[in-house]
């Protein structure tokens, strides 16, 4: 059998002085389950032969913007299930699916720099409103499944997460730290006794920030769609071309 040799994660052993391995590490970068892992049995199986083919505490270093959530909850099962201690360290992103991986950490640090996002699950769907109603219950079920791993890591409400999924929130280190999502903000091991400064905790919402811009446009320009005479621009026709913008965005 053919084993998938596009891997989306690498291992790695830091050392000491001595040359002795000190602690293994994970990286995960890119997509998530790029080419396969739902259908394919090798994927899951060699990511846990990997995982358990060593002991002792493991660094899991994230950059990844996401993807299969099957994957994802197979991952977030065998670190939170693995013996050692599990470090997390986001020094880029953990957005979407790669979120809910980062709550597998029994401590969760990201850089000053990094990004969390969460947001709703997405599927493709074709049918008769049928077929569009399970997609709906599985959509529902799987986000249910996913604040799961959200509300064991930050012991927010599930109304409070269901929301900030719904709004596709993204946020910076002390956002995150805020909220419960991370533990703490990484930092350069020479500065540990500097004082650090102080940055604001961000928190952004798409769906908010298009809600707020459209209220401020109907505000400024609310006025009827444009007479054949006009030569302003219509609420309409700036609403029709912010959506055709937002589309590649």
């Amino acid at each position: 059998m053919k084993v998938n040799s596009k891997k989306f994660w690498n291992w790695s052993n830091s050392t000491d002085e001595n040359e002795t391995v000190s602690e293994r590490v994970l990286s995960i970068n890119g997509p998530i389950a790029e080419d396969s892992w739902f259908d394919d049995d090798v994927t899951p199986a060699l990511f846990k032969d990997e995982l358990n083919a060593g002991d002792g505490d493991i660094t899991v270093w994230i950059n990844s913007p996401g993807g299969d959530c099957v994957a994802a909850a197979q991952i977030y099962n065998m670190l939170v299930d693995y013996s050692g201690n599990v470090t997390v360290k986001i020094d880029g992103m953990a957005a979407s699916a790669a979120s809910v991986i980062a709550m597998a950490g029994n401590k969760v640090l990201m850089s000053p720099v990094s990004m969390l996002m969460i947001h709703n699950p997405a599927t493709i769907a074709m049918g008769d409103h049928n077929e569009m109603q399970k997609a709906i219950d599985m959509l529902s079920e799987v986000k249910e499944s996913i604040m799961n791993a959200y509300a064991i890591k930050t012991g927010l409400s599930r109304a409070k997460l269901s929301h900030l999924m719904d709004s596709e929130t993204w946020m910076n280190a002390n956002k995150a730290v805020e909220l419960g999502f991370a533990d703490g903000v990484l930092e350069r091991e020479s500065d540990a006794s500097e004082p650090v400064a102080s940055v604001a905790a961000m928190e952004f919402s798409r769906k908010l920030t298009n809600t707020a811009l459209m209220n401020k446009l109907n505000a400024k320009y609310s006025i009827p769609a444009k007479a054949p005479s006009d030569t302003g621009t219509s609420v309409a026709d700036i609403k029709e071309r912010l959506n055709v913008i937002g589309k590649f965005i």
